[in-house]
């Protein structure tokens, strides 16, 4: 199947953006064989960037390889789980074989199992703890040793880092570690010329959701004052830039990537007017097209 039909985001074409020093580059994006990290890989490889596409499903990361190819970007697959040490150093070292260096990580992969604290198991801590904040560690301190200076980390956290509902632990746990790891990263790394950067994000459609990202009865585009749901495109284009020379200035920032749900209160009546033209709410701008 295509993914490209699996992705409420997706149209045939890459963005365009003119952003500067990417073209050329080597990205790893890890997570990257659907949702949000396919979203990521796509929009590097629109820059010109050489995207190494990773995850643990073989056939959907070699499609989304395939398909980024096939548009005229620069892609390869390589297979790693993330929660396993010795897939982190294979990662890093075929990206270096295949493209000399790594200039750019993203840290998009992340493992789900939510219970209330009470509950929490060690083997659901262990997992979690171990994709989602072990991983991120890990893999941006083997590719710091083949990163030259100019190199960026971009860290893929979330709202629930900030905020969170109940019985979500260990994940919220694990991405309020991930911010703190992008300051500490930003401060260390910074020796190195490299920067890290971080995407709290939130309100996302995903490849497995049923919802149109602009349906108004939606109930979480409903708590959002930009009153739509997010699409891969939307971090993807956030991630690039933070990755681009056009963010040399910009390191240890964990930025919202959310629709504004952060600032929110959770009002399921927004907009609060009767007499508010919904069509007025999505005055933002189109979103460039994406392939």
């Amino acid at each position: 199947m295509n993914t490209m039909s699996q992705d409420h985001a997706d149209t045939d074409d890459f963005p365009t953006s003119g952003l500067h020093g990417l073209a050329g580059k080597t990205a790893i994006v890890t997570g990257s064989t659907r949702g949000i990290g396919r979203g990521i890989a796509r929009r590097f490889a629109a820059e010109g960037t050489n995207v190494v596409v990773t995850g643990r499903t073989v056939d959907a990361g070699e499609e989304v390889a395939e398909e980024i190819r096939e548009a005229g970007g620069e892609a390869v697959f390589v297979r790693a789980d993330m929660a396993e040490v010795d897939d982190l150093e294979v990662l890093v070292e075929a990206t270096v074989e295949k493209y000399g260096s790594v200039d750019i990580v993203v840290n998009n992969a992340a493992a789900w199992d939510h219970s209330a604290v009470q509950d929490g198991g060690l083997d659901s801590w262990e997992l979690v703890m171990n994709v989602s904040l072990r991983a991120p560690w890990l893999l941006s301190k083997l590719a710091l040793e083949h990163m030259p200076p100019g190199g960026s980390i971009v860290n893929i956290s979330s709202l629930h880092g900030s905020r969170t509902d109940p019985g979500r632990f260990p994940y919220n746990v694990a991405k309020s570690g991930l911010d703190g790891l992008t300051r500490a990263m930003a401060i260390d790394f910074g020796q190195e010329g490299v920067r890290a950067n971080g995407l709290v994000v939130g309100n996302i459609v995903k490849q497995y959701d049923s919802h149109d990202p602009h349906d108004e009865s939606d109930w979480e585009a409903r708590l959002l004052p930009v009153f739509q749901r997010g699409e891969p495109r939307d971090v993807g284009a956030i991630a690039a830039f933070l990755a681009a020379d056009d963010a040399r200035f910009i390191t240890g920032a964990n930025i919202p990537v959310d629709g504004g749900r952060l600032v929110a209160t959770a009002n399921p009546d927004w907009p609060p007017n009767e007499g508010t033209d919904p069509d007025a709410l999505h005055s933002y701008g189109e979103r460039a097209p994406d392939r």
